[in-house]
């Protein structure tokens, strides 16, 4: 795939990323925290793995020069650009029924879980696990002993980049939380621009 699209408040999108591409995420309205799957597209057993990424990192959060791989090890993709003051969360998991359930909501709320499953559905792939996602432009600081999640301090515009090191399944999702401030004080879930280049 090459080109660009608007992934839409509350919703998720997976497609194909061929080794070598970049994959551009912009934060269009600055609030917006955009959960983030990878997986091998030749075996989609093999996906991003944030703790073992971890373990093969030298910082407590995702940077700029942050190689991420997959639970087989693997290199995945390369973090290669970042204007926005650069907090990301990569320990917190995907939001899903029983999150916002515990939050108060007594209907069914669109979630970061069913988001992948439904958009990798869309392109053939059926999927149980939800792996830990890279939440990208979530206020997380749990690495300072603060267990809460803040609202972002991304700007309007600010975008992240990175390079596919394999070819690769993306998953995104525009994450629907509007019961806390994940997505900012006025918890509206935003549109994000995704180029792929």
């Amino acid at each position: 795939m090459a080109g660009t699209f608007i992934l839409r408040a509350r919703t998720g999108r997976a497609f194909h990323l061929r080794r070598g591409a970049t994959l551009r995420i912009t934060n269009t309205f600055g609030s917006q925290v955009v959960d983030t799957w990878a997986f091998k597209a030749d075996d989609i057993a093999e996906f991003m793995s944030m703790e073992h990424t971890r373990v093969h990192s030298s910082t407590a959060s995702p940077v700029k020069g942050t190689i991420f791989r997959s639970n087989r090890r693997s290199p995945m993709l390369d973090f290669v650009e970042d204007t926005s003051p650069g907090v990301h969360d990569w320990f917190f998991a995907a939001c899903d029924q029983s999150r916002y359930e515990m939050l108060g909501s007594e209907a069914a709320h669109d979630n970061c879980s069913d988001n992948l499953k439904q958009a990798m559905r869309e392109i053939g792939h059926s999927i149980t696990h939800v792996p830990c996602p890279l939440n990208l432009f979530e206020n997380a600081p749990l690495l300072a002993g603060d267990t809460a999640i803040h609202p972002p301090v991304s700007r309007p515009g600010d975008f992240v980049a990175f390079t596919a090191l394999a070819d690769l399944i993306i998953c995104l999702s525009a994450c629907p939380q509007d019961m806390a401030d994940t997505n900012g004080t006025g918890r509206e879930p935003r549109d994000v621009d995704v180029e792929v280049t």
